[in-house]
């Protein structure tokens, strides 16, 4: 565990450092397109994010290298070298796109290539466990078909929902989390050495997304791009492919026999687990595509239709939406986590999933602003804070008396304006501001 915990500080801290300089690169290269009509933020925003978060993967990697046990995987393993090799690929389609906005045929073409790279290096399914049949082998072409499927479809989900400042970033983290704590479980708990690299780039993912969150939370200094979308569903995807097909459900207990289903519940979960990470984007993906569609458009077209544009339309603000989408991507993956987990952690996870419930609900009422703890005030947005700045009590003080006026609500001004408007001691209010009145002058 230290040596993957690790892994994710050196990942997260190169990715985090390098993003600064990578924001003023992508400034002097001119990657900062104008504002598009499906756009939420209103300034031209940087992009090229993603070269910092391929910078941190390579870091990641390399540091994985140089450790006593986490080296080893490398010398009986020949899938990190199959994921550097595609995300190298993916990558560079991104910062193509994000300085020159390539054809998304091409994107697309480039992203197959990508996944076709990492299947002749060896990271591929092998085989799938199908409930009431057990471990199905599939033939060469199956495993490579399904292989480039799974990694075009989360690819495309994850760029699809890339719309809000830290949503992505933020998401994947999350459900890479939940996927790193169920594929180390398999790999200390049972022993499955075939479970350590889809371990290793689960803390890597962690670290890209964490290292640049930071600077892309709202408002965003950066964005991390298409170089930086398509390259965390990529290695999202190898996750998955590598605890999917290399892992022998049946491995899990030694040849014995399942007779219930309490027992056959972890057997499914390598099936299901990868798919419940990316369920929010996939179903995104997909409600796209069909709306695209049914309007006679390209399913590649642009629109304003996402998840969260519409919890933008119904009222929530950009802050909340990203909550949101958050609270239900950690729903989704540690409630998929606890039907795999059947000991004292069990209890860990549960809680997870009983605080995301939680928030999520609160997030949901319409009349309801959560307030941050005095402790976590200073890392909060003004909103969320409970105690008044020190120039917005200053001003209160100042005004608070003339505002509120007997009979009005606080904040309203019930000073006359009318010019002519005699006060007590002789003088015309014009505006907020008395004059004396000259009574020297003939009338």
């Amino acid at each position: 565990m230290r040596e993957y915990l690790l892994t994710l500080c050196i990942t997260a801290a190169v990715t985090y450092l390098l993003t600064g300089p990578v924001r003023k690169f992508a400034i002097v290269a001119g990657a900062m397109p104008e504002i598009r009509a499906r756009d939420v933020h209103r300034e031209p925003t940087p992009r090229l994010g993603g070269i910092a978060m391929f910078f941190g993967l390579c870091a990641g990697l390399l540091t994985a290298d140089h450790l006593t046990n986490l080296g080893q995987l490398f010398e009986r393993s020949n899938e990190p070298r199959a994921l550097l090799s595609g995300a190298a690929l993916i990558w560079l389609i991104g910062v193509l796109d994000d300085k020159f906005e390539i054809d998304a045929l091409i994107k697309l073409g480039g992203q197959m290539i990508a996944a076709g790279v990492m299947v002749m290096q060896g990271l591929t399914i092998l085989w799938l466990p199908v409930p009431g049949v057990g471990t199905v082998a599939l033939t060469q072409w199956q495993g490579t078909l399904l292989t480039v499927a799974l990694v075009v479809i989360t690819i495309n989900a994850v760029n699809f929902v890339d719309g809000l400042d830290g949503l992505a970033a933020g998401m994947v983290c999350i459900a890479s989390a939940a996927f790193f704590m169920y594929a180390y479980r398999i790999w200390y708990s049972y022993g499955i050495e075939a479970a350590a690299p889809a371990t290793l780039f689960a803390a890597i993912l962690m670290g890209m997304c964490l290292g640049f969150l930071p600077h892309n939370m709202h408002p965003a200094r950066i964005f991390m791009g298409d170089s930086g979308s398509m390259l965390i569903g990529l290695v999202l995807a190898a996750g998955a492919i590598s605890i999917t097909g290399q892992v022998d459900p049946d491995s899990l207990f030694g040849g014995s026999e399942r007779s219930t289903v309490h027992q056959m519940v972890p057997v499914y979960i390598p099936l299901v687990m990868p798919l419940t990470i990316i369920a929010i984007p996939a179903a995104d993906l997909i409600l796209a595509i069909v709306r695209r569609t049914w309007r006679g458009q390209s399913p590649f077209a642009a629109d304003r239709g996402h998840l969260h544009h519409r919890l933008l339309e119904i009222g929530h603000s950009h802050s909340r939406a990203v909550l949101i989408m958050y609270f239900w991507s950690a729903l989704i993956g540690f409630g998929a986590l606890a039907y795999s987990v059947h000991s004292a952690s069990m209890w860990i996870v549960l809680g997870v999933v009983v605080l995301s419930t939680l928030g999520l609900v609160l997030l949901l009422l319409p009349r309801f602003r959560p307030r941050a703890p005095r402790w976590a005030e200073a890392v909060v947005p003004p909103r969320y804070r409970r105690r008044r700045t020190s120039a917005s009590a200053s001003g209160a003080d100042a005004s608070g008396t003339a505002q509120e006026a007997p009979g009005g609500a606080p904040g309203e001004d019930r000073t006359p304006v009318a010019a002519g408007a005699s006060g007590v001691n002789g003088a015309t209010a014009v505006g907020s501001r008395a004059r004396p009145v000259d009574r020297s002058r003939p009338r």
